[in-house]
């Protein structure tokens, strides 16, 4: 079973993330903000985990600690639920269309993190969310997640849009990406016969 649940508690946030890697899709998502919300539904929904995200931060001041430290608590129960990576697919990439839009992501679940993100979002809100801090979002779920992400929008107008293809592109990629391969019969992908280490 690779499941795995996190709680995390400071004096900014209190969140609790559940996972099943192998699941169906379904989502309970509640972090307080609205658009933020409907990323991670629609994130969980085409990944095909199941996911459940309750949060409570400090949003009278802004959404910023909500935002990151959601992102930190969904990467480190992606961690925890992978385990040491055996057997899985490891690299996954993924183009997503919106209308106007268009975003890729690859990714390479490997345990070094590393954020490459060439998004310009015209907007500087969705909502009541600042905009920039999406960037803030992928860059805590790389890092915790201990993947290598890339993420580019290579065109579009609408802010909604190009946010929207952002998290669908690393969905996509990661559904491929932690999927087994059963041609590795349980070793890692690796030519070290392990993940997390340079030169992998």
């Amino acid at each position: 079973m690779r499941t795995a649940i996190v709680e995390r508690k400071t004096a900014e946030t209190e969140i609790f993330v559940s996972l099943d890697l192998d699941g169906s899709g379904e989502y309970e998502v509640d972090t307080g903000v609205g658009f933020l919300d409907h990323m991670l539904e629609s994130f969980a929904r085409h990944a095909m985990f199941d996911l459940k995200i309750r949060a409570q931060g400090d949003r009278d001041a802004d959404f910023h600690h909500t935002v990151e430290d959601t992102g930190i608590v969904i990467g480190q129960a992606v961690k925890k639920a992978l385990g040491d990576m055996a057997g899985i697919t490891r690299f996954g990439s993924s183009g997503i269309p919106m209308d106007e839009a268009f975003t890729r992501a690859a990714v390479d679940v490997c345990g070094r993190p590393y954020l490459v993100w060439r998004v310009k979002i015209p907007a500087a809100k969705l909502g009541d969310l600042d905009t920039e801090l999406f960037k803030e979002w992928f860059q805590a779920f790389a890092s915790n997640a201990g993947i290598c992400l890339h993420v580019e929008n290579l065109y579009g107008e609408n802010s909604h849009h190009i946010v929207e293809t952002c998290y669908k592109a690393l969905a996509r990629s990661l559904r491929q990406a932690v999927a087994p391969d059963d041609t590795l019969d349980g070793a890692v992908a690796s030519t070290k016969g392990v993940l997390g280490e340079k030169d992998v």
